[in-house]
């Protein structure tokens, strides 16, 4: 029995695989999907609160240093120019699929992230796409070229439905976040396998935690959310993001927060103003000289009410009428809130992480084509590669740029 051949075997069915399937089956390659887990783009379906943000209309492919993390962000350059949001909007409109923008060019499907599942099968399906799952892979070979120039090189996949050989192999198996939908390091391990290095992972897009002890005047706050500006990281590097925070029972969350994730480093204390736009000293000072409510209570005009009380309660010079307190008591109490600094003490781990950090090192790949540079025909595409998006459709957009690009390189054979 002769082991069936693709030109392209494709490990992963999210959406950098899904979108990499379609897009080469439609040029004509005989391609194979294969996936561990029983449905395909968990990671699109819960997404997004179901809806899936899917790309962001802010991206400015010639400047990905802007939107992208990683140790040389300026590598997904290429494919991002090549296949732009509105390449990706087009497909959408194409499919009939309504949608809408947020905010920050986040754009989010109307109805379910599903509509977006269905219409990369269908694509998948007009490309002729032979898609094995659940279907786990155990092992991967690779042999060269004959000396003769008879057989070319081909990677021999030993899967649970049987052998495989193909020309070209694809990785888009994705990190290591959301281990509950399947997510698992198989993708490094075939890096480390053919020798590719590896920039250290770690949680992206990822909730902060705090000492409990430390924690214990905020835990009250849980649930509570509101626009903030946090920053992080010395004058030079700093990074800061206007987004909505939330308190949570161990730490802090929130759009504001999974940005600043990204940038933090552990052991660096992040500044916080919790009233951004809001002259705090002119306001507390106004309220003095007008006012003889608690502090508190003035203070609740400028910020949330629970914040106003928990804040007030750290210091008895701030329980008392405002026009009881030293001006000096009222300075210190705006300028803690204008800049409120802790240091996280962790994050809440790759199972509350969006994305993971790092990946196959860049410098392997081609930014044209996303080939290693030292492995003829084997790629890795989407978020197992050292390229990460902020949070607002960033990483899909990375996902179908880089599963574009491949597919536009793959040979036929």
């Amino acid at each position: 029995m002769t082991t069936p051949f693709f030109d392209a075997v494709i490990i992963g069915a999210g959406a950098a695989g899904l979108f990499c399937a379609a897009q080469a089956g439609q040029r004509g390659l005989k391609v194979l999907l294969i996936d561990h887990a029983d449905k395909v783009a968990e990671k699109i379906r819960i997404s997004g609160g179901g809806r899936c943000n899917f790309t962001n209309r802010e991206l400015d492919p010639r400047a990905p240093h802007k939107h992208f993390v990683g140790q040389n962000p300026q590598f997904c350059r290429s494919a991002l120019s090549r296949y732009q949001p509105a390449d990706f909007i087009a497909l959408v409109q194409r499919h009939g699929i309504p949608f809408h923008e947020k905010h920050k060019g986040q754009l989010f499907a109307d109805r379910s992230a599903e509509d977006l599942i269905a219409m990369l099968l269908a694509e998948c399906a007009d490309g002729r796409v032979e898609r094995w799952q659940p279907c786990g892979v155990r092992k991967i070979g690779f042999s060269t070229p004959s000396a003769d120039g008879v057989s070319a090189h081909s990677y021999q996949i030993d899967t649970d439905r049987g052998m495989v050989e193909a020309a070209s192999l694809v990785i888009a198996t994705g990190g290591l976040s959301i281990p509950k939908i399947g997510a698992t390091d198989f993708g490094y391990r075939i890096a480390h396998q053919f020798g590719l290095p590896l920039v250290e992972r770690r949680p992206g897009l990822v909730p902060l935690t705090f000492d409990g002890d430390a924690w214990a005047p905020y835990a009250q706050l849980a649930g509570l959310a509101l626009p903030v500006e946090i920053g992080t990281g010395a004058k030079k590097e700093r990074m800061a993001f206007h987004e909505d925070l939330l308190f949570t029972h161990r730490g802090l969350s929130g759009p504001a927060v999974l940005q600043i994730s990204s940038y933090w480093q552990p052991g660096q204390p992040l500044a916080i103003d919790l009233a951004p736009g809001v002259d705090l000293p002119a306001a507390l000072a106004q309220a003095k000289a007008r006012s003889r409510k608690l502090i508190a209570n003035e203070l609740a005009t400028l910020v949330p009410g629970r914040l106003a009380d928990a804040w007030a309660g750290q210091s008895p010079d701030w329980q008392r009428p405002i026009n009881e307190a030293a001006d000096k008591a009222l300075a210190r109490l705006a300028e803690r809130l204008a800049r409120w600094e802790l240091t996280p003490t962790g994050t809440e781990g790759y199972k509350k992480a969006e994305v993971t950090l790092g990946g196959v090192d860049t410098r392997a790949l081609s930014q044209q084509t996303l080939e290693c540079k030292a492995q003829p025909g084997l790629y890795f595409i989407g978020e197992v590669v050292d390229i990460t998006g902020w949070l607002g459709g960033y990483n899909f957009q990375w996902a179908w740029a880089s599963a574009h690009a491949c597919a536009q390189a793959l040979p036929v054979h």
